[in-house]
């Protein structure tokens, strides 16, 4: 027996909103859209039948009311609730809230999110079910003498991870005995802020990692087959970047037994819905293992879409209504390969801090898939996700697709604020990228050469008008008089090192300041972390630029701050002794 459904309320924003009603409008179904007082003129608000303001512009006050959705979903006759990705899409609770209110929850059920909510517990319990794990600890004895002894046993490098925790927050790496106790420290309190548990897991360190996972779908008929795999592995502070269908470079082997252990996991808590099987592979010994299950539709599932010509959302609703799978597994195929881009409002030369502003300018190729939920003219708000679009390529083979996605980026236009373009243009034509020879640490160990500015197109242009000044190589300035070559102007720069004085500590950009871990007049040390800093989702870590003193802090723990923003200043070692 099938359920009817014909609206649907979306409890989340932005692209995955206008993904959600796209998906509906084919099927028939009435969308209602939410909005904080910020997304009240976005695009998803009016592609929506219907909309109603949330009130308020941070998470916590829109799109993580629980209590308050469902009111507007029963208030509106809305029979079903998709919370798309992020904010209530993993939350338990707020699925059975909609249970309680006669809504059908577009995703699996509660019982399957906590089964994997709390890593140590999801590892445990895909080793009862023969899932490779990483070997590590994760038992409930959290005293800081047994995390101790488990890190030596397993030995070094090793990550701490907080068993609640995800985009890599609560998660530290271990290179040594002697800095495990201040990493265990830091990962329990941030475990105990972003998640409201400070317990924590431990795992062996892979040194050349590739993140691959596999797609799932389960019913309520007891049916689970998987939609092939997708290499996730180009990531930057822990959060993907590129993600492509199927992974390169697996043997048939490996990606035969990877797909096997993910329609195990999931046959494990009797999953229904979208899911995705997280593995971690070790390079150089082809052996992969469980890293967590996302119960949830991924960011990066428009990839597997296009190798497989399927539409994920529409499986979710029919999954959802009661109907069983569209398609067993003997009849899903894949054709060619997939590649996506994440463009975000960042800035790559600043750690990839997140960036906000109106984008007065934004233009894409129309050639391959764009998932977008801005347009020319939006503003990017501080208080949610940076992404602008995902830029989505697909060809015969990975090479037709690496092209495709390439062209595109570079007649990608973005004005008004800062993005990663520049930084997405050089990591796509990268030449070990093209190669294959990708794993996790890819964009941190070619760093510096993924930083080189992309030159703008109209510099090499060839020019028609042979007499342009544009084209001139004799040292031509503008409003100056012609030079002949063997006059070109020459200058001496002369570089002076300044006295040492004071160092401002200011807010790179605006955001929520969520830890201030030294006091006024305390002692620093150069790459001492100083303050934690919220923005966009995620949070920075602003450290200590010399050893010091700190002179002044005008900082506090829950205080918003604007861009440039004084924090503290510092008075270094030897202005002190001065």
């Amino acid at each position: 027996m099938t359920n009817p459904m014909s609206k649907l309320l979306i409890a989340n924003r932005g692209e995955i909103a206008c993904r959600i009603i796209r998906t509906c409008q084919r099927m028939g179904i009435r969308t209602v859209a939410i909005y904080a007082d910020t997304d009240a003129r976005a695009v998803f608000v009016k592609d929506a039948d219907e909309a109603y303001a949330l009130g308020g512009v941070t998470a916590t006050e829109t799109y993580l009311r629980g209590d308050r959705i469902i009111e507007i979903a029963k208030s509106c006759g809305a029979d079903a609730v998709h919370p798309g990705y992020g904010f209530l899409s993993e939350n338990a609770e707020f699925a059975e809230m909609c249970a309680e209110a006669g809504l059908i929850f577009v995703g699996p059920s509660p019982e399957s999110m906590r089964a994997m909510a709390l890593k140590g517990a999801a590892k445990a319990l895909m080793e009862a079910a023969g899932v490779p794990v990483t070997p590590g600890y994760h038992g409930d004895d959290q005293s800081a003498d047994t995390l101790q002894q488990a890190a030596d046993r397993i030995g070094y490098p090793l990550l701490i991870k907080a068993v609640a925790g995800g985009g890599g927050k609560g998660m530290r790496r271990v290179d040594g005995p002697q800095d495990f106790a201040h990493a265990l420290a830091a990962a329990q309190a941030e475990g105990k802020k972003a998640f409201g548990d400070p317990k924590v897991l431990i795992e062996k360190y892979i040194t050349r990692p590739r993140h691959v996972e596999v797609q799932v779908f389960g019913d309520r008929h007891g049916q689970v087959v998987h939609l092939f795999d997708r290499d996730c592995s180009m990531q930057r502070r822990h959060q993907k970047v590129i993600e492509e269908a199927p992974a390169p470079d697996l043997s048939d082997a490996t990606r035969h037994a990877l797909h096997n252990a993910a329609v195990r996991a999931a046959q494990a808590i009797q999953y229904q819905g979208a899911g995705t099987i997280e593995f971690i592979l070790d390079t150089d010994t082809g052996q992969f293992y469980f890293m967590e299950m996302n119960t949830r539709l991924q960011v990066e599932h428009p990839v597997t879409e296009m190798i497989t010509g399927l539409d994920l959302v529409e499986w979710q609703i029919r999954v959802a209504r009661g109907e069983p799978l569209p398609l067993m597994q003997a009849q899903i195929t894949q054709t060619g390969h997939a590649i996506e881009a994440r463009l975000y409002a960042e800035d790559p030369y600043a750690d990839f801090m997140p960036s906000a502003g109106t984008l007065t300018r934004l233009e894409f190729a129309h050639r391959i898939r764009i998932d977008t939920g801005v347009q020319a003219g939006d503003e990017v708000s501080i208080y949610f996700d940076p992404m602008i679009a995902k830029l989505i390529a697909h060809g015969k083979d990975r090479a037709a697709a690496i092209a495709g996605l390439r062209q595109a980026l570079i007649d990608t236009r973005v004005e008004g604020l800062t993005s990663n373009l520049s930084f997405l243009r050089r990591l796509i034509s990268a030449r070990v990228f093209v190669a294959g020879e990708i794993d996790t640490g890819f964009i941190e160990r070619h760093r510096e050469d993924l930083m080189i500015p992309w030159p703008d197109i109209a510099q090499h242009k060839s020019l028609s008008d042979p007499n342009s000044p544009w084209g001139a190589t004799d040292g031509w300035w503008l409003n100056q008089p012609p030079v002949s070559p063997p006059d070109l102007r020459r200058f001496t720069a002369h570089a002076v090192q300044r006295p040492t004085g004071p160092v401002v500590i200011e807010a790179p950009m605006p955001g929520l300041v969520v830890a201030v871990e030294v006091f006024e007049h305390a002692r620093v040390t150069r790459g001492q972390p100083m303050l934690v800093l919220e923005a966009m989702k995620l949070q920075h870590t602003l450290k200590a630029p010399c050893d010091g003193r700190v002179t002044r802090l005008s900082a506090t723990i829950g205080q918003q701050v604007c861009g440039h923003d004084v924090l503290m200043t510092i008075t270094p070692v030897d202005e002190e002794v001065a």
